[in-house]
This record gives structure tokens, C-alpha cells and sequence, in this order.
């Protein structure tokens, strides 16, 4: 199964910056998309930002699309969502996610995805 840990959550001011990274392990062959959801308490879960493991295609929310950035680094197997501006929303937790059973490139579906990391707290403050 493939492996994912995220790294770079944390508590930043309202229209800061942060930089969240997945690292990717096991058998990342199999893997062709990537992304990033988020999880506020109580709410569904929502896509953020996706990007195709091979070709690198993005895409973004548009909630997200002037602020955040999605790439990777294929050869060592990370994801990076930059996500600059950010405003003062109910905190969230920030997951990684892998899909490779559809063979699809994108998706900003939860279903779609094969394999989770365990998920990053990230905080805005006012």
C-alpha cells in the first residue's frame, strides 16, 4: 500500500503563509493523481487542490485558486500545497491523498482516492 505523511501544519497569522508537504512511500508507480482536502469539525470533507502524479496538470478550487498552489517533486516522491493569504476560517485538518485504481489524474472526489495520510491541523488566526 502506498504510504502518506504530512508535514507543515501549524498556527499562522490571518493572510500568512504555509507550506503543507505529503511524502509519499511504497508503491508510488501505481499512483496517478494526487491531493489535498480539508475537514473543518462537523463539515465534509473538500477538495482543495489536485495535481497528476505523472504530468504534473493542477487544479484548484476555486475558493483556493488565486491563493494556494499545488506541485511535486516526482523523483522524491512529495507534494507541496503552498497556500499563501490565508484567511481566518474555522481551523481544518489538512489531508494528503493518492488515487491510482480509476487511473485517473485528477479528481475532486473523496471516493476517488485510494489511500489517506493521517491529516494536518492547520490554524488561522485573526
Amino acid at each position: 500500500q502506498v504510504q502518506l505523511v504530512e508535514y507543515g501544519g501549524g498556527l499562522v497569522q490571518a493572510g500568512g503563509s504555509l507550506r503543507l508537504s505529503c511524502a509519499a512511500s511504497g508503491p508510488t508507480l501505481s499512483v496517478y493523481a494526487m491531493g489535498w482536502f480539508r475537514q473543518a469539525p462537523g463539515k465534509e470533507r473538500e477538495f482543495v487542490a489536485a495535481i497528476s502524479w505523472i504530468g504534473g496538470t493542477t487544479h484548484l478550487a476555486d475558493s483556493v485558486k488565486d491563493r494556494f498552489t499545488i506541485s511535486r517533486d516526482y523523483v522524491k516522491n512529495i507534494m507541496y500545497l503552498q497556500m499563501n493569504s490565508l484567511t481566518p476560517d474555522v481551523p481544518a485538518v489538512y489531508y494528503c491523498a493518492a488515487g491510482g485504481s480509476t487511473r485517473r489524474e485528477y479528481s475532486s472526489h473523496v471516493y476517488e482516492y485510494d489511500y489517506w495520510g493521517q491529516g494536518t491541523q492547520v490554524t488561522v488566526s485573526s
